[in-house]
Parts: structure tokens; C-alpha cells; sequence
């Protein structure tokens, strides 16, 4: 009996100690931050001038926020992320090395962003490293096509799917008016986007984790836009946008020290340039604001470093 007692009293005294009703209550003060995540998103949604589709994970804890992120939209040039883990997985799988070298010819160049659309017609060679940073950095397509040649939709696609991201494909080259007129657009998720970003984030993906910072860096490679404008200077952004008529979407990773999150957003049906862009900022906005709360912050909400 008098073992019983004790265990009693032990137990009560771990659960009504100093430190441990305080801590417990700090629960709710989490769940308000949160709350005001998921309302900034839906508020986002419904003034977006077309639909929204966004996902927001926290990488320490798994914890996600979205808003129509099962949706399928199509995805511009954010759909090259896809592609830049092919090639670094065909790398780790021996397939092919970053230091091939392919020719810059007249029949690989399309219009649109970039600069390998200016280039003589088979008097320059790049390597795959280069053609991957220009893909991510300058968004070039004919560079993006290159590689979709080397690499093959089929194998991009079936990587995805491995992953568990079946909702990524990669279903038509860049700047192929009859091909997306017909309905084949490069699609995805903000839910297999923000998890895509997460892999990334992790290095769960089939290669070295060598090769994941090496491919987390081309990303990291500074380019301006929604994601980074939203955060403290100098915090690492990995990411990639992208845009077509009518659509604008960004699939990133912010690399907080304590706190890193990955986040995914997208906009289609969209009639007014302007405001998608201040619709995604604001997505941006929410979600350094949670992040950046939590960041080096005690269970009582102190901040330390």
C-alpha cells in the first residue's frame, strides 16, 4: 500500500511540478498561430482573381496547412524542380555524369525566357550542370528541353511517382502552344509540390546526400520573387516560380535555422497579373510570419539564439 502511495504522489508531483502545467499550456498558444495561418490562407483564396491552391509544411514537426492542395494545377516553369532531381538521380544512378557535355543546336531552341535561344547553332556545348543551372536560375527553356530530351519525360514522371507524388507530370515540353492548346500541361499538387520540396529538404530521395546539398544549392542560387521579398535578409531560400497566361505558382524551401518549412502555391484561371502576385506574396507573407514566430522560441513563447 505504501508503494502504492508513493508512485501516486510521484506521479502527481511530475504532472503538477514547476515546469510542467506551464509547458502543457503553451499547446493553445500554437494552435492560435496556426489558426491564423490557415485563416490568412483561406482569406487568400477567396480573393484570388481565379483559384488558389497552397501548402505549407513545417519540415521539424510534419504539421501542414493548405487550401485547395489536392487540386491539380498546371505549373509553368515550377515543374523543372521535377527535373533537376531526375538528372541528379540519373547521376547517382550512373546513367549519365553532370560533366556531359551536349551541343546548343538551331532545333533545340524555343522562345520564352532564357538565353540558349540566342546561341549559334552548334557552335557552343554545355554541360548538364550547366544546363540545369540555367533551367532553375534563368528559367531557360530551351536549356529545360535539353534535358527533357536526355532525361525522358516517361523517367521524370516515373521518379515522381516513386517518390509518392503521382500527381507531378511532366506531360510536354516548354513553349509548345498546340501541345498545351490540346489540354497536355505539366501539372501538380500544392500538397506532392510542398512534399516534393520536403524530400528535398531531408535528402530523402535516392541519391547521396552529397548530391541533395549540391542540388539544393543550384536553388539557393538567388533569384528574386515572392518567396524571398516574405523573409528576414540573408535567410537561405531554395525555390523555383513559374508562369504562363493565366497561371502563377512557386514551389520553395525557406531554410530557417530552427524552424525550415517548405511551401508550394499556384493560381490558375487567373485574369489579373497584378493581383495573383499580391495573392501569392500574401501566402508568403502567412507563412514566414508563423515560421519566423516558432523560430528559436521557448515552449513559453521566449525567443532565444
Amino acid at each position: 500500500m505504501r508503494q502504492c502511495f508513493l508512485i501516486a504522489v510521484t506521479s502527481f508531483a511530475l504532472l503538477a511540478g514547476p515546469g510542467a502545467p506551464s509547458l502543457a499550456a503553451q499547446a493553445p498558444h500554437i494552435e492560435i498561430l496556426g489558426e491564423r495561418l490557415r485563416t490568412a490562407l483561406a482569406e487568400a483564396a477567396l480573393s484570388a482573381p481565379g483559384v488558389l491552391g497552397a501548402r505549407v509544411i513545417d519540415i521539424r514537426t510534419g504539421t501542414s496547412f493548405g487550401v485547395n492542395d489536392t487540386l491539380v494545377f498546371p505549373q509553368g516553369s515550377a515543374i523543372k524542380v521535377a527535373i533537376l532531381v531526375e538528372l541528379f538521380r540519373r547521376e547517382e544512378a550512373g546513367d549519365l555524369r553532370l560533366a556531359d557535355r551536349l551541343p546548343v543546336r538551331k532545333a533545340d531552341q524555343v522562345a520564352g525566357s532564357g538565353l540558349l535561344q540566342r546561341f549559334s547553332d552548334g557552335t557552343s556545348e554545355l554541360s548538364l550542370n550547366d544546363l540545369a543551372v540555367m533551367m532553375i536560375v534563368l528559367s531557360d527553356n530551351t536549356a529545360t528541353n535539353m534535358l527533357i530530351d536526355r532525361l525522358g519525360m516517361e523517367r521524370v514522371n516515373a521518379a515522381m511517382s516513386a517518390l509518392g507524388l503521382p500527381s507531378i507530370r511532366l506531360q510536354r515540353k516548354m513553349i509548345q502552344p498546340k501541345e498545351s492548346a490540346a489540354g497536355r500541361e505539366n501539372v501538380a499538387t500544392a500538397r506532392d509540390a510542398a512534399s516534393l520540396m520536403v524530400h528535398i529538404a531531408k535528402c530523402e530521395l535516392p541519391m547521396s546526400r552529397e548530391r541533395c546539398a549540391a542540388l539544393r544549392r543550384i536553388l539557393e542560387i538567388p533569384k528574386g520573387g515572392p518567396i524571398v521579398a516574405s523573409v528576414a535578409p540573408g535567410t537561405p531560400v531554395a525555390w523555383k516560380p513559374g508562369g504562363i497566361t493565366g497561371v502563377s505558382t512557386y514551389w520553395g524551401l525557406v531554410g530557417l535555422d530552427d524552424r525550415p518549412y517548405a511551401i508550394a502555391a499556384m493560381v490558375n484561371y487567373s485574369t489579373d497579373g497584378d493581383r495573383t502576385a499580391a495573392v501569392l506574396r500574401q501566402v508568403a507573407d502567412a507563412a514566414w510570419a508563423y515560421f519566423s514566430a516558432l523560430d528559436h522560441a521557448t515552449p513559453h513563447g521566449t525567443r532565444v539564439r
